[in-house]
């Protein structure tokens, strides 16, 4: 099986980003249990806007949609900003949204049978909010969810410390990352080896 990590920061390589470093650690906790991935940060691309398989004129999403396509996981790892998901979360649910249209022979949508989850830092409230958000796009576009589809950190409000800035993995957010790992990848492999019927 395979994952992919789309790490939704605003930041482009190689600056420091928390959404990458707990992109990292999911994929970690996938490899555990067999899944091997990549990691892609979206800002080091440029993915046009719009809801199109193909936005042209060197447009990357084509790119990282093959990705995608290819892979059994999708992990979304996004910032808290202003109480939302980042404005690249945003992107790439948009550009996801252009799958309703592709279909296979048995007219179910490419994204059915693959699984997503979900990891959300930030020095302020909203990461249920956040999480909701994006998962109500995943589900949309035709991806399943296990329980427990989340982890995330969010530092105390009103402060700067980043996630990436604290001295060890708080227990409570590495026991969240274990439980969305072997959930999710318990879903994959049950829908790998069981599709979701043609309706």
């Amino acid at each position: 099986m395979r994952a992919l990590a789309l790490v939704c920061t605003l930041n482009a390589s190689p600056a420091r980003s928390s959404s990458h470093l707990l992109a990292e650690q999911v994929m970690a906790e996938f490899e555990r249990h067999g899944v091997r991935g990549e990691i892609v940060r979206v800002a080091d691309h440029d993915v046009r806007p719009g809801v199109g398989v193909d936005m042209g004129g060197g447009d990357a999403w084509p790119a990282l949609r093959e990705k995608v396509l290819a892979s059994d996981i999708l992990l979304v790892a996004t910032p808290i900003w202003l109480g939302h998901p980042s404005s690249v979360c945003q992107r790439v649910l948009e550009r996801l949204d252009a799958e309703l249209s592709e279909t296979d022979d048995q007219g179910r949508p490419h994204l059915y049978g693959k699984v997503a989850a979900v990891a959300v830092v930030g020095n302020e409230d909203g990461a249920h909010k956040v999480s909701a958000d994006v998962f109500q796009g995943l589900d949309d576009v035709g991806f399943s969810l296990a329980p427990g589809a989340v982890t995330y950190w969010v530092g105390e409000a009103m402060h700067g410390t980043d996630y990436q800035d604290l001295d060890e993995v708080p227990e409570a957010v590495a026991s969240t990352t274990r439980t969305l790992a072997v959930n999710t990848v318990h879903l994959a492999r049950l829908l790998a080896d069981h599709p979701y019927p043609a309706s």
